[in-house]
């Protein structure tokens, strides 16, 4: 349910900055002139740096309740990188899983002539059009993680990668295969909402890597993205399964439910992946419990932040021979071992 609040709050720009949360990213910048055309575009950007402050834009932020560990951290963090700068005065809207409340935030941005909006929409097609009305307001939108319907709603979309996280579980579930000389492997997956077009990119994408192998979904069921549901589908997992060698959750909060469902059975033979990346999950594969997780970058919305600053203030990225932000960015989705769960532990959430 939607939380009953004052649509809007405006966040100063000081404050304790969130360490590692983002990705670093060297840029080029223009000048301090940041005028936008027509379609919510910027011109091309000149070099210099990006790290300078310049002129001050203002940026709105809309995203869902954070009614899950990874929204929350979503939420947080674009919070806590627009604070990293003293030209960037953001108006947060508070989170909500309403299309229609979320629709007036962003007609309410765009009668507050913000530079630019960053939105994680609660459903992307039902968000398109009034991200399209923005946009031909002149005000740059960088859609985030839940894509519109229509390439004409934003200037940049920033997302995870579904798909690869099947891919690099299930690839990663072949190394074990190999370097475990599994014979007949049985592998196991604790989906998620089934309905979801996400959960059903990463089951694809995990098959297709197990099939890369010769390897293949033994037994599989789907849970619904909490503690409850991943500790109920789980239990009916190990009792359809007396032997499992490999299994895939798709999701780091309902795999506290898992986790206690794995304990409760007294089941530890097999070689357990997770996946998004909470602090949890790195705790376990910290102490032993766990293989493996797969991250779903909790950065997106920071990048968010990062990307519409650049393009309100005309810059572009200097990693990149184009002058521009691009189009659109996909974050890769790594695996995360004991190897280098150091590494990533700065960006757990907790579940």
């Amino acid at each position: 349910m939607s939380r009953p609040t004052t649509p809007l709050r405006k966040l100063g720009v000081i404050g304790t900055a969130l360490a590692a949360i983002v990705i670093a990213a060297g840029c080029t910048s223009n000048t301090a002139d940041s005028d936008k055309n027509d379609s919510g575009g910027t011109d091309s950007a000149k070099a210099g740096s990006n790290d300078e402050a310049g002129e001050t834009v203002t940026i709105g932020f809309s995203g869902p309740e954070a009614d899950h560990g990874w929204l929350a951290a979503i939420n947080s963090a674009a919070l806590d990188e627009a604070e990293k700068y003293e030209d960037v005065e953001l108006l947060a809207a508070e989170g909500t899983n309403d299309p229609s409340l979320q629709i007036s935030q962003i007609e309410t941005f765009i009668n507050d002539e913000v530079d630019a909006i960053v939105l994680l929409p609660t459903d992307g097609a039902a968000l398109t059009a009034v991200a399209i009305k923005a946009m031909e307001a002149g005000i740059p939108v960088v859609n985030v993680d839940r894509e519109f319907s229509s390439p004409f709603a934003a200037r940049t979309t920033i997302l995870g990668d579904n798909y690869g996280m099947g891919v690099s579980a299930g690839t990663y579930a072949c190394q074990l295969v190999e370097d475990n000389n599994l014979t007949n492997p049985v592998i196991a997956e604790i989906a998620g909402i089934d309905a979801l077009p996400l959960t059903q990119d990463r089951s694809e994408g995990f098959a297709a890597a197990l099939k890369e192998c010769g390897e293949e979904v033994d037994n599989r069921v789907a849970a619904e993205f909490t503690v409850e549901s991943g500790e109920a589908q789980a239990s009916n997992l190990l009792q359809a399964a007396p032997k499992i060698d490999i299994i895939w959750n798709h999701d780091d909060d309902q795999g506290v439910g898992v986790k206690a469902a794995f304990d409760n059975a007294n089941r530890d033979e097999f070689f357990f992946i997770g996946g998004a990346g909470s602090a949890n999950a790195m705790r376990w594969i910290q102490d032993g419990e766990m293989e493996a997780t797969v991250l779903y970058p909790p950065t997106q919305a920071a990048d968010g932040i990062r990307l519409a600053r650049l393009i309100a203030q005309n810059k572009g990225l200097s990693d990149l021979v184009q002058v521009e932000v691009p189009k659109r960015i996909v974050l890769n989705a790594p695996v995360v071992t004991k190897d280098n769960v150091e590494e990533y532990m700065p960006l757990g959430f907790e579940s």
